[in-house]
């Protein structure tokens, strides 16, 4: 039997007997950690092998280590990360190779906690209204920018043996509004999409996991945010050539309306793979448990590719490896 169609996340930083019966129950496809399931590196590596003995297999262990404010890993179990955006203006004209350094010792410090899927890169591109929740989290202001980077952090992550997640799906980077709150609408013309936020997303549709944007582009859907729009889903996958598997963004977030279980539903149905549920509520993973389902056939073979590329990464001197990223920083 295939698994639930869902990523879910524990509440605290041991699993209760409630969680693990839950989870062998249900069988999610994957797990999402966040600062509150967070103490020693200790704590982490038991917490990363309990979840995956409750569904009895290697799941994946997802978490959003960005840099700035968007890192559920500290010092001192984690380097401390500057806002992406923040590292590639220092970087300039050396962006690419610092970024790539940065996510290959991102993924060396994952990988030694038992975490193999880091939920970048942010492929959205950064304009002058972007909200600030999201704008210094990019890689850029320009298409090629945020394409180039983007694929630098990709393969950093890739060879240290940890998959990336692009994310926000087709492009939230004209969203004024923070969707943990609300929803963001944007009335850009599909010509304007196609030539600037759509570009990032299409040049990396090969990376193996994706995941959706809570924003409605009234140009192609003014009904239904991204996540649950079938019109979106469908430009993602024919136009933009997406074939990986999609996720959504946190079904918890106020961007969307309805029950846990009704946005589990319509996210499904619209044609995402997995949803995506964080806040580790019981009763509402219980909810979206039910209403997502088991994984198609189809969203199966796609996970199945994607997991196939956690390749063991090989010895690595990761104190060479920040020399080396501090002396772009300096322009050495």
């Amino acid at each position: 039997m295939t698994a639930t169609a869902a990523i879910f996340a524990p509440r605290g930083e041991v699993l209760t007997g409630a969680e693990r019966q839950f989870f062998h129950d249900v069988d999610p496809w994957g797990f999402i950690l966040f600062a509150r399931n967070i103490r020693d590196a200790t704590q982490i590596r038991a917490l990363c092998g309990d979840l995956r003995e409750t569904v009895g297999r290697n799941a994946p262990i997802l978490i959003d280590q960005e840099g700035g404010r968007v890192q559920r890993i500290l010092p001192p179990l984690a380097r401390r990360w500057r806002p992406p955006l923040t590292d590639v203006a220092r970087l300039g004209p050396r962006a690419v190779d610092g970024m790539y350094l940065r996510a290959r010792i991102m993924a060396e410090e994952l990988r030694g906690f038992g975490i193999d899927v880091n939920c970048i890169p942010t492929l959205d591109v950064a304009g002058e209204e972007t909200h600030e929740f999201l704008r210094n989290r990019c890689y850029g202001e320009t298409p090629d920018q945020v394409t180039e980077v983007g694929r630098a952090v990709v393969r950093g992550l890739l060879d240290g043996g940890v998959l990336p997640v692009m994310k926000h799906m087709p492009g939230h980077g004209r969203g004024r509004v923070d969707s943990h709150l609300e929803l963001p609408h944007t009335q850009v013309s599909v010509h304007d999409l196609r030539a600037v936020d759509w570009v990032p997303f299409a040049a990396l549709s090969d990376v193996p996991l994706g995941m959706t944007a809570h924003m409605i582009f009234e140009a192609v859907d003014p009904y239904f945010p991204a996540t649950q729009s079938g019109r979106m889903i469908n430009l993602i996958r024919e136009e933009l050539g997406f074939a990986g598997l999609l996720m959504t963004d946190d079904i918890s977030m106020e961007a969307l309306s309805g029950t846990p279980g009704d946005r589990a539903r319509a996210s499904i149905a619209a044609g995402c793979d997995v949803v995506l549920h964080c806040n580790g509520y019981l009763d509402e993973m219980r909810d979206v448990a039910e209403n997502a389902g088991r994984m198609t056939e189809g969203a199966d073979l796609r996970a199945s590719a994607a997991l196939a590329l956690r390749q063991p990464a090989g010895e690595v001197d990761t104190e060479a490896l920040d020399a080396q990223f501090e002396a772009l920083l300096a322009g050495r």
